[in-house]
C-alpha cells in the first residue's frame, strides 16, 4: 500500500492507531472526501479498536469533509491543517472529537 491517496490513507487508520489509545472510547467519524481518490468512509473507534467501512454508516460524532488532495496534503503535513480548517478547505463538524482523533493516530508522515 503506497498511502498516497486520501482513500489509502483513511484505509490505513487501523494500522496507524497508537498502542494504548482508544481504550474506553466509542466514537464514529464520517469522512466525506470528494475527488477520484476519495470516497465516503465510516471510521469507528471502540475500546481501542479502529475499523474502517466504505459508506456513511451510523450516527457520527464528527464529520470531516474535504477534497482528496487537501486531505492527503493535511495528513502528509504539506499544508497547515489549522489554516485549512479555518479557510474551509477541510470542514470538521466537531473539533473536540477531531482532536481526540489526532491524539489516537500516528500521522501518515511519521508512519513506517
Amino acid at each position: 500500500m503506497s498511502l498516497e491517496t486520501a482513500k489509502e490513507i483513511i484505509q490505513s487508520l487501523p494500522q496507524r492507531m497508537k498502542p494504548g489509545t482508544g481504550a474506553g472510547v466509542d466514537i464514529l467519524y464520517h469522512f466525506n472526501i470528494s475527488g477520484s481518490n476519495g470516497g465516503a468512509f465510516s471510521v469507528a473507534v471502540k475500546d481501542g479498536v479502529c475499523t474502517v467501512s466504505e459508506g456513511l454508516i451510523g450516527d457520527p460524532k464528527c464529520v470531516v469533509e474535504s477534497s482528496d488532495e487537501n486531505y492527503a496534503d493535511a495528513e502528509w503535513g504539506r499544508i497547515n491543517v489549522q489554516m485549512a480548517v479555518m479557510f474551509g478547505k477541510i470542514k470538521v463538524s466537531n473539533i473536540g472529537s477531531m482532536l481526540k482523533f489526532i491524539e489516537m493516530f500516528i500521522p501518515i508522515k511519521d508512519f513506517k
